[in-house]
């Protein structure tokens, strides 16, 4: 393990783990053996998305009798919450875990914690995000935004699972409330998984990635050239309004993720 004001690096057997924490606490890097799987750049890695997942319905949440309006990064919507953007507090730093803070603040409009841990072994990667309150309950949402290369030096990536549905996505790329049968991809699409998520990432030849969690969602985003997305997470896109889940005193939101990999 070595830190430095920019980045915080992880290291388990030949796996490498790079975190930036000023950088909405992402993962900047990992690599295996030497190879990096995630596309680089301070958009891309591997972000967290919390408060929220997604977009927001004109960037507009209900809680109660009240309305929130949250910025359009993502005109007309607001998308993939606020904790991408902002700079994380480092809580605990030991060997191959890590742990990173941070206080809701506006634009959000209600207190918390966030927390997120990493903890890496020769194999995989354990990742964990809370969010809790000792305030007013408020709706929330968490998850994770990695950005896997498509192409390690040899063939393309293939993605592999089975959901139990895919969510109609309307021309304003929200889901229509209309649950169908998996269509093939390209997709940027959200999938239904109630047994919890389970996607296999195989780079033929080279390496095989599961990612795993007993969330039961995911949005899969394969159109861009560069890099595939598997997100799990806690609900649909525009589920602050569609499929709220509270965040109350006594009832903090938990997600958990797993990424397991081995040589082919």
């Amino acid at each position: 393990m070595s830190s430095s004001e920019e980045s915080i690096r992880l290291a388990a057997g030949d796996a490498e783990l790079t975190i930036t924490p000023e950088n909405g606490c992402r993962i900047g890097s990992l690599r295996i053996g030497g190879t990096e799987l995630l596309r680089q750049g301070e958009r891309y890695g591997c972000f967290p998305m919390v408060p929220w997942c997604g977009r927001i319905e004109n960037g507009q949440f209900r809680n109660g009798g009240v309305v929130h309006q949250m910025p359009l990064n993502s005109p007309p919507h607001a998308i993939h919450g606020t904790g991408r953007n902002t700079a994380w507090r480092t809580a605990r730093v030991g060997g191959s875990e890590a742990v990173f803070t941070y206080d809701l603040v506006d634009p959000w409009p209600y207190s918390g914690l966030v927390t997120q841990t990493f903890e890496l072994t020769e194999d995989g990667l354990s990742l964990a995000l809370g969010v809790e309150t000792y305030d007013t309950s408020f709706p929330a949402q968490a998850g994770w935004h990695p950005w896997f290369l498509r192409n390690l030096g040899g063939s393309d990536v293939r993605i592999d699972f089975a959901p139990d549905w895919q969510e109609e996505r309307g021309s304003d790329h929200l889901p229509t409330g209309r649950r169908v049968t998996p269509r093939p991809g390209p997709w940027d699409d959200c999938f239904g998984m109630p047994d919890g998520v389970e996607v296999t990432l195989t780079w033929p030849d080279e390496l095989e990635l599961k990612v795993t969690s007993r969330a039961e969602w995911v949005v899969v985003y394969d159109e861009q050239a560069e890099a595939v997305c598997v997100e799990p997470q806690s609900g649909p896109p525009n589920g602050l309004n569609t499929a709220p889940r509270l965040v109350t005193p006594v009832e903090p939101l938990e997600i958990t993720a797993n990424w397991s990999w081995r040589r082919l």
